[in-house]
């Protein structure tokens, strides 16, 4: 049946699908930034949300020296310094900022590293205009300038948001079955091989970790691994890249590693003080990856043995504890499954179902196992600073306005690597000066969260719609 002709029988299919906002256009023409005065910043806050407690607390008053928040508490037991620059934010809801763990700020290929840096650098001011003061690069495919990117912003050089990046992603698979080369050719290595695919040689465990040693020392701070692909053999999908299904519905999930070659990559990076994030949709792949010990499983669709909603063996390995005896979070990304993907998956599997929609059954089966859900939204390209109306899904599946939130400051904190998890995440004495605030109440109404209106990235003001 041809795609228009199926649409016009299933028009239920339709209102089903999940939708999100076009992003917001910017430039550096709108760059707004000031940088706190030496006498500091004091924040008068009409609602403070504290993740902690999940509430706002009223009538708040933040001290900002330099970087960091010097002190915060109610208003009449918080002197404000002589000399200060007082912020009146008492109609406001103040927040800590917004961190989105899945981030591609260099997916387009560019032709030179240069090239690519400017272009991770105004996505990246995109998503930093949007309240996201921290972001976790997932991969940038053809480059390392994720991390000439996040130096630079550390050492003042350009502005923008907090970064974690992973350098380009150790892919050992393919997303589709390609056309063959007229000589037999190792895949990857002959004329017209997909670029992106098979980046890192991880053909052995011993392989694996030469790719992370590589990784470690040009200096990321993550490893991320692809562990399913999307394709098997008898032609599905048809045509390559029409989607992760069969055209009775089933899911898609061929391993791409084997369990000895997570092992040694979740070995060799915990060796070298690194984290592990696996694009894993389900089935085997997903199965190794959690009992390798990966730190951020990623996507979890179906579960370890392809079942809609998980299973019970998907969610005993997830209880079960890391080597360090921390339980591993999850990170379901929305704004990647929904759209152009969400139209192919339909078209697949003739309406049955789709990434996004097996993603609300898994969602609410592992926060209701009591495993960590972070906020990661897959954005790349068209998609930063919009990636904000996921917040309204989270609702929408079961999650209060509060934990939606802890998602993307509390929950995203605390995994990150080395220390900086312990200076984000909430509005604290000694945290980074990172603060967001929006018109409403994001408790009661979630979707404030897409129409951000003040943003402080370490005591310096990058936007402030009501100056």
């Amino acid at each position: 049946m041809h795609w228009p002709a199926f649409l016009a029988l299933a028009p239920w299919l339709l209102c089903a699908q999940g939708t999100r906002p076009e992003a917001p256009t910017f430039d550096a023409s709108q760059l707004h930034m000031e940088a706190p005065p030496p006498e500091g910043i004091a924040i008068r806050a009409g609602r403070l949300f504290d993740p902690k407690s999940g509430t706002n607390l009223a009538n708040q008053v933040i001290v900002i020296r330099g970087d960091r928040i010097a002190e915060v508490g109610p208003a009449a037991q918080i002197k404000i310094p002589e000399g200060a620059r007082v912020i009146d934010l008492s109609r406001a809801t103040v927040l800590p900022g917004l961190i989105d763990r899945h981030v591609h700020l260099f997916q387009e290929q560019q032709p030179n590293d240069a090239r690519a840096a400017f272009s991770g650098l105004h996505y990246a001011l995109k998503d930093l205009q949007a309240g996201f003061t921290t972001l976790q690069d997932m991969g940038s495919p053809y480059t390392y300038a994720s991390v000439e990117l996040r130096d630079a912003i550390n050492r003042g050089q350009v502005p923008g948001p907090r970064l974690q990046v992973a350098g380009p992603q150790l892919n050992p698979r393919a997303a589709a079955y390609y056309p063959a080369p007229s000589v037999p050719t190792p895949f990857g290595q002959g004329p017209g091989a997909p670029v992106w695919q098979l980046t890192g040689n991880v053909n052995s465990p011993w392989l694996a970790r030469a790719a992370v040693r590589e990784h470690a020392h040009y200096g990321v701070d993550w490893i991320k691994v692809y562990d399913t692909e999307d394709y098997e053999g008898g032609g599905y999908p048809d045509p390559p890249g029409a989607g992760a299904f069969t055209p009775d519905g089933r899911m898609i999930n061929v391993p791409s590693l084997t369990l000895e070659e997570d092992q040694a990559i979740v070995d060799e990076a915990h060796r070298h003080g690194l984290k592990v994030a696996c694009h894993a949709y389900g089935g085997e792949g997903l199965r190794n990856c959690l009992e390798a010990g990966v730190d951020m499983p990623m996507h979890v669709i179906v579960g370890v043995t392809g079942a809609p909603g998980l299973d019970d063996e998907t969610i005993r390995l997830f209880k079960k504890p890391l080597a360090d005896g921390s339980m591993r979070p999850v990170m379901q990304t929305l704004w990647d499954l929904i759209g152009d993907l969400e139209k192919r998956d339909l078209k697949a599997t003739g309406g049955r179902t789709t990434r996004f929609q097996l993603t609300e059954m898994s969602f609410k089966r592992l926060v209701a196992a009591g495993v960590t859900e972070v906020f990661g939204s897959g954005a790349y390209t068209v998609g930063h600073g919009a990636q904000a109306f996921q917040f309204g899904y989270y609702v929408k599946w079961g999650r209060t306005p509060a934990q939606a939130l802890r998602m993307a400051t509390s929950n995203a904190a605390a995994s990150l690597n080395f220390d900086l998890g312990k200076q984000v995440g909430a509005i604290e004495k000694g945290k980074f000066a990172d603060v967001v605030a929006v018109s409403g109440d994001p408790l009661t109404d979630i979707s404030e969260l897409e129409h951000v209106k003040f943003v402080m990235k370490g005591g310096v003001i990058f936007r402030n719609d009501w100056k």
